[in-house]
Formats: structure tokens, C-alpha cells, sequence
């Protein structure tokens, strides 16, 4: 009997292997057997034995439990324990001995202390029950010698304190000590009572192992019972804590299973990366972590928004719109496709498919246009343009507007009556003349060009009326238009 205690636990843990799935009794987990080694300790009218180890009775026990509410459990319990005693030579009650069988059924209620998790919880005990008891032996004593032989159901009374050891989600471990008051029991069989109807009674000392039964409902499979999880919807697979919510190592609200840098805190629009500069651009991925830019150019700034990162452009001032090569800088283009670039091109207008030169202007006017290089005179001292040169003028007037890439060079002549110095001014003021007159058709006047020769190129001898008619006159040259050209 002695060993029965070691015995007990050896065989509770054979159960807890055979038991896997079980679990600590929760609202879970409601039922719970119970097996256990008691050593009991009697008190009666021969004596009491009350903390003398050495008379310990010892005996195995079990119960069941049911899960009520987190601060209380109901207790079916049941004990057997064997009572004997004989009194040797010299005792006042030489030659009297018994040995009682008791089995005791309790049902109570057990109050539990402190949280449900926690590693050990205190609890006490109230559990009514009956005592079931078989005596033999013989009394002797008062001149007289009785013997024993009865069987007796007594209303027993129990009340005990023990101490629960969470070892696992699976066992736990108790020690609980209490006392019975089997009522009108007698035990020893000695006639002499007291009043009291409990004059034998008995301590009972318990050790044990508790292990739970059931399945926790755990809808989203994650170890984490709905009751406790805060997270019932984890998918399957993700790692979990003691919540049920997923793990998120660098606590940045992000769980790990979804963050795709799961060790540097970030934000849920980066899934949980960080971006130091606002630009939603991840740093991992940032170029230029430290500098909001755009996500295009890997979060690097392009303050000209030629597409071309600053870091990167040499040329960062380029005005908006404008064609950039892989610098920044605006692209060189050919914008009429003759050969020569926009940048040196001073024709840039030149109709496709003309013959340039190496300033991108046509080699030469049109035939047709030539042809019009007619010109035109006045009469002496005069710069006003007679009306039957009108028609010629006004030919000369739709060329250009038909050709915007030509210009046109007037140029002033006079005969050789007056000074040179006078006839100078005279030849510039009909070249200006005549640019009057086209400038009134609406001709740029950037595209007429002016100059005077005075008396300095006559087409005939000054020497009769006819040839000094022939010299006072105003000749044209068609050129290209170049706009950058100063133009009197």
C-alpha cells in the first residue's frame, strides 16, 4: 500500500500518452477524470492519528469532473481505504482491535481560485456523500468484551483545499487535503460516544494527476481554441500567437504571412515595408530612399518631368514637353527630314524632298519663281511705284506667300543726275518704297530685305533720256528665308 501513490501517477501518465489530444479542463474541455493516491489518518474514541505519518492508511481513488463555469467544477469522487487496528498488552484497552473497510462516494463542488492559464490554482471543496463501512473486531473493556461484526451507510461529509499544477495543456498535477464526518459513523466499534454523533472521523491527504477529454471548436485550424481566438478567421497554414492572431515579428500592424518585410516595421499600403520618403515606392526598391520621387524612375526625383531622374540628367532646367535623349538633354531633331539638324538648320521649314545646302537651305529658287525678278522703275526724283508695275508686284506678293521658305531682296537704283550722296538715299528710299508695298499685302517684313546702290550700278549709259529711264528702277532677288538673318 505503501507504494500505491507512485503507482497511481505511473499510471496517469500511461493514460496521458494514450491521450494526446487532450487538454487542461476548460469551457472547452469540460470533462476530466481524475486518479489519485490518498493516505488517510483516523481519529476516533481510541485515539487519534491526525499527522502521524507513521500510521498513514493508504488507498487509491478517481473521479470525474464537469466543467461548470471558470471559478467552479462538480466532483464525483470515489475512495476506499482499510481502518485496523489492535491494542497490545498494557494499553487501557488491551485485547481490543478492529478492521474497518470504508468506500466513501462524494458529489461536490469545487471552487477555483485565481485565472483559468494560470500555473497553479488554489480550490476548495465541499462535497457531501455516503460512507459505506464493514467492521470486524472486538471491544474490551468496562468489564466486558463485545465482539464486531456490522456493516453501516453513514451520511458523510467531506470538505477539503488542494492546489491544481497546470503541467500542460494536457495534465495537471493536485495535492488537496481534507476531512470526512462520516455522521453516527463508528469506525473502532467502541461503545463509549460522544454526544456529537462525529467522534470518528478521518483525514485523507490526496495526490493525482487530472487529465482533460474533448476537442476545443477551433474553426480556422490554427491550435487556438474560437473561444480565446482573436483572430477566428487566420488562414490555414499561418502561424499564430497565444491570441490566434498571425505573427507579426516587427509589430508594424502588418502579419508576417502577408509582409513582405517582415523584418523592418512598415506600413500596410507597402505591405509592410518601409518608405522612408513618402513616395510609395518601398525602400528596398528606392533608388533614392531619402528623397520622394516618382515610382517610374524607382522613387528617384525628376523635378524638369523629362523622364530622366536628376541624379541622372545633365541637363535639369529642360523646359516641359520638350524630347529629351537618356541625359535629359532636348534631343537634336530634323524637323523638315532634310539631313541637317534643327540646331544648325536655318531653312527648317524647307519643303521634303528639296536639294540643301549645308545651312539646310534649298540650292535653288524655283525656275518659275525666278522668272518674276522683273523690275520696275520711276519716274525722275520719284519713289512712287507707278500702277502698271502693280501686276508684277503683286505676282512677286503670292510667291512668297506660296513658298514661306523664300525672301526677298529689293534693291534701289537711280540714274546719275544729282550728287552721289543724294542718290544714294533716293535708291534706299524706292527699296523702301516698294517694301511698303508688300508689308501692306501682309508679307512679314522680316522676309523682305532692303538695300540701296545709289548711282553705282546703271544698266544703260546715263548719257540720254532712255538710259537714264533705264536706271531708275528697282530690281528683286527670291532668296531662301533664313529667320535668324538680320534683316535693314
Amino acid at each position: 500500500m505503501k507504494h500505491l501513490l507512485a503507482t497511481t501517477t505511473a499510471l496517469g501518465l500511461t493514460l496521458l500518452a494514450a491521450a494526446p489530444r487532450a487538454q487542461g479542463q476548460t469551457a472547452d474541455r469540460k470533462t476530466a477524470i481524475s486518479l489519485y493516491g490518498s493516505a488517510f489518518q483516523y481519529k476516533g474514541n481510541f485515539g487519534s492519528d491526525y499527522w502521524n505519518w507513521a500510521e498513514n492508511k493508504y488507498s487509491p481513488g478517481i473521479s470525474i469532473n464537469r466543467y461548470l463555469s471558470p471559478g467552479l467544477d462538480l466532483a464525483l469522487s470515489g475512495n476506499y481505504v482499510k481502518f485496523e487496528k489492535s491494542f497490545a498488552a498494557g494499553a487501557p484497552n488491551y485485547g481490543s482491535n478492529f478492521n474497518t473497510n470504508v468506500v466513501n462516494v462524494n458529489l461536490g463542488l469545487k471552487l477555483k481560485l485565481l485565472k483559468e492559464d494560470a500555473f497553479f490554482r488554489p480550490y476548495l471543496l465541499a462535497a457531501p456523500g455516503v460512507a459505506f463501512t464493514s467492521r470486524e473486531g472486538t471491544f474490551n473493556g468496562n468489564g466486558q468484551s463485545i465482539n464486531l461484526d456490522n456493516d453501516e451507510l453513514q451520511f458523510d461529509l467531506f470538505g477539503a483545499a488542494g492546489l491544481n499544477f497546470r503541467l500542460s495543456d494536457g495534465v495537471a498535477l493536485f495535492v488537496q487535503t481534507g476531512q470526512h464526518f462520516p455522521l453516527s459513523a463508528n469506525i473502532d466499534g467502541n461503545p463509549n460516544r460522544d454526544d456529537n454523533s462525529i467522534d470518528d472521523r478521518y483525514l485523507q491527504h490526496t495526490a493525482g494527476l487530472t487529465i482533460a477529454f474533448g476537442k476545443p471548436k477551433d474553426t480556422d485550424q490554427d491550435g487556438v481554441p474560437d473561444r480565446k481566438d482573436k483572430c477566428p478567421d487566420t488562414p490555414s497554414g499561418v502561424q499564430v500567437d497565444e491570441n490566434g492572431c498571425p505573427l507579426d515579428g516587427d509589430k508594424d500592424g502588418v502579419p508576417d504571412y502577408q509582409d513582405k518585410c517582415p523584418t523592418e516595421a512598415g506600413t500596410a499600403a507597402m505591405e509592410g515595408c518601409p518608405d522612408r520618403d513618402n513616395d510609395s515606392v518601398r525602400d528596398g526598391d528606392d533608388e533614392c530612399p531619402d528623397q520622394a520621387g516618382v515610382p517610374a524612375l524607382r522613387g528617384c526625383p525628376d523635378a524638369d518631368g523629362d523622364g530622366v531622374a536628376d541624379k541622372n540628367d545633365k541637363c535639369p532646367d529642360t523646359p516641359a514637353g520638350t524630347q529629351v535623349d537618356a541625359n535629359g538633354c532636348p534631343l537634336v531633331l530634323d524637323s523638315d527630314n532634310d539631313g541637317v539638324k534643327d540646331d544648325v538648320d536655318k531653312c527648317p521649314g524647307t519643303p521634303a524632298g528639296s536639294r540643301v545646302d549645308a545651312n539646310g537651305c534649298p540650292l535653288e529658287i524655283d525656275p518659275a519663281v525666278r522668272q518674276l525678278e522683273q523690275p520696275i522703275r520711276f519716274e525722275t526724283n520719284s519713289t512712287v511705284i507707278k500702277r502698271t508695275s502693280y501686276g508684277t508686284l503683286n505676282k512677286m506678293v503670292q510667291a512668297l506667300k506660296d513658298h514661306p521658305e523664300y525672301s526677298l531682296r529689293i534693291i534701289g537704283h537711280a540714274d546719275s543726275r544729282g550728287t552721289d550722296e543724294y542718290n544714294q538715299g533716293l535708291s534706299e528710299r524706292r527699296a523702301g518704297s516698294v517694301k511698303r508695298y508688300f508689308t501692306g499685302k501682309q508679307v512679314d517684313p522680316a522676309r523682305i530685305t532692303t538695300e540701296g546702290r545709289g548711282e553705282s550700278e546703271p544698266a544703260a549709259p546715263n548719257t540720254s533720256k532712255t538710259g537714264m529711264s533705264q536706271n531708275r528702277r528697282v530690281e528683286f532677288k527670291f532668296e531662301f528665308y533664313i529667320p535668324s538673318a538680320p534683316q535693314p
